[in-house]
């Protein structure tokens, strides 16, 4: 799998469209997950691939988010992104707001991970620690069975991504919980370096 631009290329084509911390942190944390999904299942030599379709896969959605993964394309052709990123960035909204159905591994990594990725966020800062260095699984499970609980995450989306990659909704949630704890730092200090000075 062939990137189209480098690492900084792929951010500062982030930041030309998304200026909210919020979405910035999501994209990076997206990333990361992403980058160990990939060294996890076998994937190293993708890993930059996998990293930068974490990156970009909102890159709408702060400035058009009626047009989420339909705008995506006009943002991403012009600064260089290959037709095959561009599809595996769209597959993230399969059913939701798209019809680009996740074809691979990757694409499946992404739609499961996605969601998830924002409802253990939003665990994590309910934590004494703000922190998914001490999460467990089964404290995530009672968060994910509160509908209340960070409602904007669709818990039907991480069932079906859990599905899709014939993983249990258990195991989806460890890995996903490992492959945050392991760039929550790594996050922190870039967003520090990047909104502090």
């Amino acid at each position: 799998m062939r990137c189209d631009l480098t690492r900084q290329q792929a951010f500062d084509l982030l930041r030309t469209y998304n200026r909210e911390p919020f979405h910035i942190r999501h994209a990076l944390t997206v990333e990361a997950v992403m980058r160990w999904y990939a060294r996890e299942l076998g994937y190293g030599e993708d890993e930059e691939y996998w990293g930068q379709v974490g990156l970009l896969h909102d890159i709408d959605f702060e400035q058009f988010p009626e047009q989420h993964c339909k705008k995506a394309p006009e943002l991403l052709r012009p600064a260089g992104v290959g037709e095959d990123m561009i599809r595996s960035i769209c597959s993230h909204g399969c059913g939701i707001c798209c019809d680009v159905e996740p074809a691979c591994e990757m694409e499946n990594v992404l739609f499961a991970a996605d969601e998830l990725t924002g409802l253990i966020g939003a665990a994590a800062l309910m934590r004494p620690s703000k922190s998914v260095a001490d999460m467990e699984v089964s404290s995530l499970k009672k968060k994910f069975k509160d509908k209340k609980f960070a409602a904007g995450c669709s818990r039907d989306v991480i069932r079906t991504g859990a599905e899709r990659l014939g993983w249990t909704l258990d195991e989806l949630m460890e890995r996903t919980i490992l492959a945050m704890r392991s760039s929550e730092q790594k996050i922190t200090e870039e967003m520090g370096e990047r909104f502090n000075d």
